[in-house]
């Protein structure tokens, strides 16, 4: 991996966003990680999950209600990535450590894996976000060009429209192909892994085990062959979809920006603090509807997560007025789309830019 530094000589953004957070923090008398509302989230979507699970495997629905219990489950599936192991894998679920190291392995039960994630995620994304090179989220290349920076093929102009089936098999995929790509080679974009406790690569194995019977196996001894593979991939067309158009809405859209880690030799150093550096590659979305921030985890409010990752999405509403407070007083933009229907509008419209374009056009993305 580049040696990637920030320019954080002048960090009194970061110090005054940091003091407001800490002061609200220190007022209210609140701990920054999860409480009742994050606990009664979780105990609503996992039970829900089994109990779809176990209904659909006693066969007791006629086809169309199976088929829709089918797509719910994986829609709330995915509400649990966003909502229970996220805030988990990042320590942020709770004040116990243990708490947050067993809730986070509600990824291994989603089918991927929690610690290669807490690198490939917390260490990497969360560091480098949307430096072409280093971030593993907008590796997709030859496939998908997320930035003009990536090589540009013919097949790119149709991205905006084949990105939609790929996006549908991204949880099989990271299932069943990337982890086991990233766990053997030891390696995530570039970036080493340079140690695997035991005790992981007991519980990737295990894991993948079970994900291989619970989701593959059980399922086609009770249902049936033809079943299965119907209530499987539209199961995973919908997480699949939910988990992708969720993380995709947070850093490429038309006001984000993006970092090139392969122009220069040597140490490349980016010109912005860290802090600041956050701000201009992430966006929000629909922060006033609480319908969407109750199913998202909080992820729509991405600028106050990347900024403060091991504070429970249940605070991100709180804060996000300090946050926006200081972006205007230091002169930095708050990217805020309004809508979770605009901001997917924008996703595909940048997504569209970027495979139409070798070189960045002559107006902005956001004027195009």
């Amino acid at each position: 991996m580049k040696k990637v530094s920030f320019n954080n000589k002048n960090n009194s953004f970061s110090e005054a966003v940091n003091s407001d957070v800490r002061e609200y923090f220190e007022r209210t008398n609140q701990a920054s990680t999860g409480n009742w509302r994050l606990y009664i989230k979780s105990l609503t979507l996992i039970p829900a999950c089994v109990t779809l699970y176990v209904v659909l495997l006693a066969q007791v629905l006629p086809v169309w209600a199976a088929l829709l219990s089918c797509a719910v489950l994986g829609f709330l599936l995915a509400c649990i990535g966003f909502s229970v192991m996220h805030d988990a894998c990042h320590g942020s679920y709770s004040s116990n450590k243990n708490l947050n190291y067993v809730m986070g392995l509600t990824m291994n039960a989603l089918g991927s894996n929690a610690f290669i994630w807490k690198i490939k995620h917390n260490i990497i994304h969360h560091t480098y976000t949307n430096i072409d090179g280093v971030d593993d989220d907008i590796a997709k290349s030859p496939v998908l060009r997320h930035c003009f920076s990536q090589p540009y093929k013919p097949a790119h102009k149709w991205q905006h429209i084949y990105m939609v089936p790929l996006y549908a098999l991204s949880s099989i995929l990271w299932a069943l192909v990337t982890d086991m790509d990233k766990y053997f080679k030891k390696e995530i974009n570039g970036t080493k892994i340079n140690k695997i406790p035991l005790q992981e690569h007991i519980l990737f194995w295990v894991t993948k085990v079970l994900y291989i019977a619970f989701y593959i196996v059980i399922p086609i001894y009770f249902v049936g062959v033809a079943p299965f593979l119907a209530g499987y991939f539209l199961m995973n067309a919908v997480m699949g979809l939910t988990l992708s158009l969720v993380f995709q809405l947070a850093h490429v859209v038309e006001t984000t920006e993006f970092v090139d880690a392969f122009n220069l030799d040597g140490k490349l150093s980016i010109e912005d603090a860290w802090a600041v550096h956050q701000i201009r590659t992430t966006s929000n979305f629909a922060t006033d509807s609480k319908l969407v921030s109750w199913f998202v985890g909080g992820l729509n409010f991405q600028i106050e997560h990347h900024l403060f990752p091991k504070v429970s999405h249940i605070h991100y509403p709180a804060i996000s007025k300090m946050v926006e407070a200081r972006c205007k007083e230091f002169g930095l933009p708050y990217n805020n789309i309004s809508t979770f229907g605009a901001a997917v509008a924008s996703h595909f419209k940048t997504m569209k830019t970027f495979g139409q374009h070798e070189h960045p056009p002559q107006v902005s993305l956001a004027a195009a």
